[in-house]
């Protein structure tokens, strides 16, 4: 391996077939965009996925199994339809791409929404993407961040048979207004670091025509999505735009503090498997069936353990 060489691409040169999936729900899929284009510009396969916040009964679109559903652009759904718009700004550029929204649920019915979508594309490798850095938290930290849904995600994905499986983070910084602890994030990058787990950052630049399209996309859904535009896409669009501090791009943060930052702008890879073998709630949260059951599992798991005191980057 070489200094030219990004160790998240270099796994990813024998891939033949890929699934990008957003963790977290809401526009987690866009944050997955650069690599996106990346791989489609190689000639290889590319999907895209993403768990929904969208309240799918009222979605239009084939539907896999009762907890996914294929949206295209021709998908009608409710005011807030991530995949939906996602799909139409494809088809402005004279695309058809799907996005596969799979249901808000717990882990068991969010394994057969994954294995009904590998029958149904034959991906070889997936990559799970997460707007924030709370994916990473194991459980014991300061604060968990919103955990249910990237959990569940990363449980689910962990316990599929496919070859390769990867998590990428990008927007550091923006989980502080949700109570995480970034010295702790980077804890826990050391540790899958000594592990050889960690694959590596990569920055998006502006002059990134992936990144330009990740910007154009995020422009155009959040138009679209005027009552609730996404904070975390719109603050990695500023940090690669290089805004810095407290910056604005949607009311929705009016009254907040915001610190826009280059780090926003950076992905953090990992192997899959080394991030879910740390997490302490991770069985727990494969055997549910609802969400608020997912929730209350990772409540009670953290109730058994010691969590560490918060702690400022000390720079």
């Amino acid at each position: 391996m070489s200094l030219d060489r990004s160790p998240f691409f270099e796994r990813l040169d024998g891939a033949k077939s890929v699934l990008i999936a957003g963790a977290g729900g809401g526009f987690d899929v866009f944050a997955g965009l650069p690599v996106y284009f990346h791989l489609e510009r190689l000639g290889k396969k590319v999907h895209l996925a993403n768990l929904s916040f969208t309240n799918l009964v009222k979605a239009e679109g084939r539907r896999l199994n009762a907890h996914a559903i294929e949206i295209t652009a021709a998908s009608q759904g409710p005011e807030y339809f991530p995949e939906g718009q996602l799909a139409r700004w494809f088809e402005r550029r004279s695309q058809q791409v799907p996005v596969y929204a799979l249901e808000k649920t717990g882990g068991r019915p969010l394994r057969l929404a994954y294995e009904r979508l590998q029958q149904e594309l034959g991906f070889d490798t997936i990559v799970l993407v997460d707007g924030g850095t709370d994916i990473l938290m194991r459980g014991d930290e300061a604060g968990l961040g919103t955990p249910q849904e990237d959990i569940t995600s990363l449980a689910v994905v962990n316990s599929l048979a496919i070859e390769q499986k990867f998590v990428l983070c990008v927007g550091f910084g923006v989980d502080r207004f949700h109570g995480v602890c970034h010295a702790h994030f980077l804890e826990n990058v050391a540790a899958l670091s000594r592990e050889n787990a960690f694959l590596g950052v990569i920055s998006l630049l502006p002059e990134h025509p992936e990144a330009a399209l990740y910007r154009e996309a995020v422009s155009y859904a959040c138009e679209q999505t005027k009552n609730k535009p996404s904070i975390v896409c719109l603050s990695i669009k500023s940090a690669i735009e290089g805004s810095y501090g407290d910056v604005h791009s949607t009311e929705r943060t009016e009254g907040s503090r915001l610190w826009i930052n280059p780090l926003m702008s950076m992905y953090w890879a990992f192997e899959l498997g080394a991030v879910a073998r740390r997490c302490f709630y991770l069985d727990a949260v494969l055997g549910t069936e609802t969400a608020w059951e997912a929730t209350a599992m990772i409540e009670a798991v953290r109730k058994t353990l010691k969590c560490r005191a918060w702690e400022d980057i000390p720079v």
